[in-house]
This record gives structure tokens, sequence and C-alpha cells, in this order.
């Protein structure tokens, strides 16, 4: 039998599923290219923030993936879903990793790159 605390079960027995962010808008309109950018520059700084870099690559492959994938990523990782957007989740040691909506979707003012 494993510890109560070990799943990422709810008290109804449930899992947390992972669905979309909600839809959001950058404060100014913002391209293709930028957006890459901030995101590069966020995975590239994220691991200095505290936890572990392998739960930091785990989150960034599920941010990247489709749903089903993302899934099956950060429950592969030990990863602990507080918010199903992923915006907010836990290793198994406690730690806490935010992620800004920018990692996980497009806003709605996004300007396509010609």
């Amino acid at each position: 039998m494993g510890c109560a605390g070990s799943s990422q079960s709810k008290p109804d027995g449930a899992v947390k599923k992972i669905r979309k962010p909600k839809s959001w808008k950058h404060p100014q309109p913002i391209t293709k290219t930028q957006l890459t950018q901030l995101r590069d520059e966020f995975w590239d700084t994220a691991p200095h923030y505290g936890g572990r870099k392998e739960i930091w690559d785990a989150l960034r492959a599920a941010a990247e993936a489709d749903l089903t994938l993302a899934q099956a990523i950060v429950d592969s990782a030990g990863v602990i879903v507080q918010s199903s957007d992923l915006t907010v989740c836990y290793d198994e040691r406690g730690a806490k990793y935010e992620l800004p909506k920018y990692v996980l979707s497009e806003p709605t003012n996004l300007i396509r790159d010609s």
C-alpha cells in the first residue's frame, strides 16, 4: 500500500486532468517571434528559481505537447498539478513550480508573422 499523500488524486479519487488555459490577452499585441523569445527566456531561467531541473524539463515538454501527451508527461514525472491549466504545480518534495500563461498558450492578440 502506498502513502496517502503520494498520489495526485483528489479526495473523490479522481486525478486532476490537464486542460488548456483560459484565453488571455498580452498587454500589447505580440508577434509569434516575440512570444517564442519570451518562452525561451522563461525556460532558460526557470531552473534558477528553485526546484529540480528534470521537473522543469518535464513541465516544458508538457507545455509544448498536446493535452493527452502532457497528462502522460506530468504523471510519469510525478508532478502534482495544483491548477489544471498547469500554472501551479509541485514536485513530490513539495517544491512549487509556477508557469506563466504565455508558455502554455497563445494570447488572443497574437500577431501572425508574415
